[in-house]
């Protein structure tokens, strides 16, 4: 078990340094107890770990967040679904800033444990409504028929960079095993989330940061939606860029948001509203 697997009575936020739910792992490879490690993408740390090497990576599971509401905390006619002033359980301050961006009178709450765990704490009461990535729980196969289930593009929640990912770790030293994993690594899913791991790069960004970056590749042009606030949660800003190339295409994002002043943004076409990235799946 990972150091954020163990301690579950602290926040993500309160957590020292980078990499609680990979080190262990990393550790073990280094130490040749395992020859492969299997991480969720988004948990492992953008600066590269001497001596080790991430020799593939998964097709991209749908990197879109879940909003998961108790059926007498709906209200069809807000943002989300969910109710004047609902609980929200989530861990992630990426997740409450952008969430209170569109529903001010949201309160974020506190929220660990695994996927399961979680969701039975929403069930029992503890919250209104919870926040996950829609990937673990589809992966998971569970039975959500007890529940509201809205699900927010990635376009409008911005997700972690690399949201939805499987990373497949080695030593760097292994052929045998790099050209193995090579095998099923995915080309395209690799050159859209060196994007968006490059921006968090850049930021010096961790679990702590409320940062999310998403990149697709559409008709030969990649699309970028960065959604960024500073380590308090404030001054949230929002950028959209698209570019023929993913050439310097993090640092071009970097000093946009680096420069940009806050401003307010009427947007008067209803084609760019929020109703184009909801998706209500009950």
């Amino acid at each position: 078990k990972t150091q954020g697997d163990k301690i579950q009575h602290l926040s993500l936020e309160k957590l020292e340094g980078k990499g609680f739910f990979t080190k262990e792992i990393e550790d073990a490879l280094l130490n040749n107890s395992i020859d492969v490690a299997v991480h969720s993408h988004k948990d492992l740390p953008t600066d590269f770990t001497p001596g080790l090497t991430i020799a593939a990576v998964s097709h991209r599971e749908d990197p879109s967040e879940l909003i998961l509401i108790r059926k007498d905390c709906v209200d069809p006619l807000k943002i989300f679904q969910v109710k004047e002033n609902a609980v929200i359980g989530t861990s992630s301050s990426r997740r409450n800033v952008q969430l209170k961006f569109f529903r001010p009178d949201l309160n974020c709450e506190d929220i660990r444990g695994n996927v399961p765990t979680r969701i039975e704490k929403l069930r029992k009461g503890d919250f209104d409504a919870i926040v996950l990535a829609f990937a673990g729980v589809h992966r998971l196969r569970l039975n959500l028929d007890d529940l509201h289930v809205v699900k927010v593009k990635p376009q409008k929640v911005v997700p972690a960079p690399a949201q939805g990912v499987l990373a497949f770790q080695c030593r760097d030293k292994d052929d045998l095993i790099i050209n193995i994993l090579q095998k099923i690594n995915d080309v395209d899913v690799a050159e859209t989330i060196k994007v968006e791991r490059k921006v968090m790069n850049l930021f010096q960004g961790g679990c702590h940061m409320p940062l999310g970056v998403y990149c697709e590749e559409k008709n030969m042009e990649y699309h970028v939606w960065v959604a960024q606030a500073d380590e308090k949660g404030t001054g949230l800003k929002r950028l959209y860029l698209k570019s023929n190339s993913t050439d310097q295409l993090a640092q071009r994002i970097f000093q946009t948001l680096t420069h940009i002043q806050n401003k307010k943004v009427f947007i008067s076409s209803p084609s760019l509203g929020f109703e184009n990235h909801l998706q209500i799946l009950n």
